[in-house]
């Protein structure tokens, strides 16, 4: 029988995923708020081209996506904590790089020294150690949940700073919350006993060979790619296009984001429902590519006033959110065996290679072409998208599990292809040297309690 404390998240457990929830949400407040302003207010500062604008939305994923794994691999050898706070001083420091700047290469500067602070990959290997294994999930759908919510948050936020207090304010404002998320590091989050390896979190060396060579993660991996390059490409065009073709003044664009964002959050719940009860994920994948691609078609060619420009952004923000949603679930579901952190490693990094280059290319796109340019571009990019979507196969709707091994279970010889053989289990790989058992299950034949009996045979068979 479990015991009630294994149902439920423990105080502590609740603070770590809390906190670091709150850091996430923190950053990406202030990595985002910039989206919607940037375009309509950057233009007034010394050098500024759309070019350079476009360069200064993407920059910060540059550096990001370098740093990314690595950051993830030193917080192994020197611990969690201060490659975080290093992070996010590095981040702070960006910050008021940009804040100070009054030319547009000051602020493209602190946007690249802003991604430098790499700490999504620290943040979940120190929720790994914090939280026990039943309850990961939990502790992980609360950052995701906390990522969504800031990017809606930050949509709206960062055109009401920026009218009242300019681009100074708002990059000062973003300085505060890296401060902000330092204290809670040091304050709030439980100090962790021990650094857990673990393959569900961290980048393992041994995975990445595997990880880069399998057809579906690397299309979601290009489909997370492609789904930022839109995002940052159409915030190029799309705050200018309310202004020059909407006669929407730029302090007033809050409420447009506010709008789409709220009606898009309820729109897309019943497409998730769907896909992941009826199994059809693939369905909801190509469905949602198909719209954003007609939603920019409709933006280059239609979208010439502000009812239009209204309703195409709340189309294509339903489409982005369902994606946004989906795509981690399903790189979770395709990955191995023991490969899920690795893989997540590798689609993060697409996805801030996809903002840069969404940026850089909607900036040269725009100076070159206008807006209605841009849109074409990112239509081009949901073609290519779609193509690579319809050859992926239905992803196998399986849970990874990661299950600690008694002495007795670690010694058994042929203990995954013993696992293998029982209706509901996928895939399964034993690490020696974690004492664990890596396993891919279907829910709706085997549960997990069952499955706890068959790994650790003997009476004591619950986790610490």
């Amino acid at each position: 029988m479990h015991d009630i404390h294994q149902e439920r998240m423990s105080g502590s457990e609740t603070r770590a995923a809390g906190g670091l929830a709150l850091v996430f949400a923190f950053r990406m407040l202030g990595m985002f708020m910039v989206l919607p302003v940037l375009a309509t207010y950057g233009m007034d500062l010394a050098g500024a081209t759309p070019a350079l604008i476009g360069l200064a939305i993407g920059a910060y994923g540059l550096t990001q996506a370098v740093l990314q794994i690595p950051f993830g691999m030193i917080s192994d050898r020197i611990g969690r904590r201060p490659v975080i706070y290093l992070g996010l001083l590095v981040f702070a420091l960006g910050s008021v790089l940009a804040a100070q700047a009054d030319s547009i290469w000051g602020v493209i500067a602190g946007r690249i020294l802003q991604g430098a602070g790499a700490i999504s990959a620290a943040v979940m290997a120190l929720l790994s150690d914090l939280t026990r294994e039943q309850h990961r999930t939990k502790a992980m759908a609360m950052i995701g949940m906390s990522i969504g919510l800031s990017f809606a948050v930050a949509m709206v936020i960062g055109p009401l700073l920026t009218s009242a207090f300019g681009l100074s304010g708002l990059f000062l404002a973003t300085a505060g919350l890296a401060v902000v998320g330092i204290a809670l590091i040091a304050f709030v989050v439980p100090s962790a006993h021990s650094a857990l390896q673990h393959r569900e979190s961290g980048v393992a060396r041994q995975a990445l060979g595997p990880t880069l060579r399998n057809p579906d993660l690397l299309r979601l991996d290009l489909s997370i790619f492609i789904l930022h390059a839109i995002l940052m490409a159409s915030f190029v065009a799309l705050p200018l296009a309310f202004v020059e073709r909407g006669g929407l003044p730029k302090e007033q664009h809050w409420w447009v984001y506010l709008t789409a964002l709220l009606v898009s959050f309820f729109a897309m719940v019943p497409f998730i429902i769907y896909g992941e009860k009826k199994r059809k994920m693939k369905r909801v994948l190509i469905g949602a590519v198909s719209v954003l691609l007609l939603t920019e078609v409709f933006f280059w060619q239609w979208a010439d006033d502000l009812r239009g420009l209204v309703i195409g952004t709340v189309i294509f923000f339903t489409a982005f959110n369902l994606l946004e949603a989906s795509l981690p679930s399903l790189v979770s579901k395709v990955s191995p065996a023991g490969g899920k952190g690795t893989a997540m490693g590798v689609y993060s990094t697409s996805q801030f290679l996809g903002a840069a280059l969404g940026g850089i290319i909607g900036g040269w796109l725009f100076q070159h072409g206008g807006l209605g340019t841009v849109f074409l571009g990112c239509a081009v990019l949901c073609v290519i998208w779609l193509i690579s979507a319809l050859g992926m196969n239905e992803p196998p709707y399986v849970t990874s599990l990661r299950m600690p091994l008694t002495p007795q279970a670690a010694r058994e010889a042929g203990l995954a292809e013993r696992l293998m053989a029982v209706a509901g289990v996928t895939d399964a790989v034993v690490v020696a040297e974690e004492a664990a058992v890596y396993i891919k299950l279907d829910t709706k034949i085997l549960d997990r309690a069952t499955l706890e009996r068959l790994v650790n045979p003997a009476p004591a068979a619950c986790e610490a």
